[in-house]
């Protein structure tokens, strides 16, 4: 049955209008992206088919160029579509922290953090510039490799804080294996990037590491 034949208050588009788009189920929010099904399968009924071949709504949103094309249904015109979005709620996500000092918004920290690093499949370390009054001035990728003492280089990120005049500053990684938990590696760069820092008066305020639905703060385990 076509979705047009659907009771009006289970039809997608209509459900998020009364409801909000928190009341649907995954299937229903992709349907409304893909706005059409294919031959015998509504826009719902493929939603669910991709769900279940990715193994799940992170996997598709983060699925590659030629994975996502290659499913039947989708194409490029509905990957620029999807890219386009995701990097506009990444944008969205970096201009709310703008407005706010990121201290009194440690959950949108947490949730920008994890929409500019978790998506990628090696591991980069990024930092949150902050003013005296640790307000955003700027997010910047660092590095981009394996972390460990030769990729990070505390004199080049002293440098960049500097120019960025910065007062604080909030750095995060990701662990492509989707395993959060600090490293001995990272508590030691961590250390050292801190008394790096503490020269020129620079405060480290955390270390958030990044996994597959998990965010580790080395500020709440008490390690700065």
């Amino acid at each position: 049955m076509a979705i047009r034949d659907w009771p009006e208050g289970e039809r997608p588009r209509e459900k998020l209008l009364t409801l909000g788009a928190a009341a649907l189920s995954d299937a229903e929010l992709l349907a409304i992206f893909l706005r059409v099904g294919v031959k015998g399968r509504s826009a719902v009924d493929l939603a669910r088919d991709l769900l279940s071949s990715f193994g799940g709504l992170r996997q598709l949103l983060e699925a590659d160029r030629q994975r996502f094309c290659a499913e039947h249904g989708l194409g490029e015109a509905k990957f620029v579509q999807l890219q386009a979005t995701l990097e506009l709620s990444r944008r969205h996500l970096g201009s709310l922290l703008e407005r706010d000092a990121a201290l009194t918004s440690p959950t949108l920290v947490r949730r920008f953090l994890s929409a500019q690093l978790r998506h990628l499949d090696h591991e980069a370390f990024a930092a949150l510039f902050l003013d005296t009054q640790h307000r955003v001035i700027r997010f910047e990728i660092l590095s981009e490799g394996t972390l460990d003492s030769a990729s990070v280089y505390p004199r080049e990120v002293a440098r960049r804080a500097l120019a960025r005049n910065a007062g604080a500053v909030i750095f995060a990684h990701n662990h492509p294996s989707g395993v959060a938990e600090p490293s001995d590696a990272d508590r030691r760069i961590t250390e050292r990037l801190r008394e790096a820092l503490a020269l020129f008066d620079i405060r480290v305020l955390d270390h958030f590491v990044i996994g597959d639905g998990e965010v580790i703060s080395f500020a709440e385990r008490g390690w700065l």
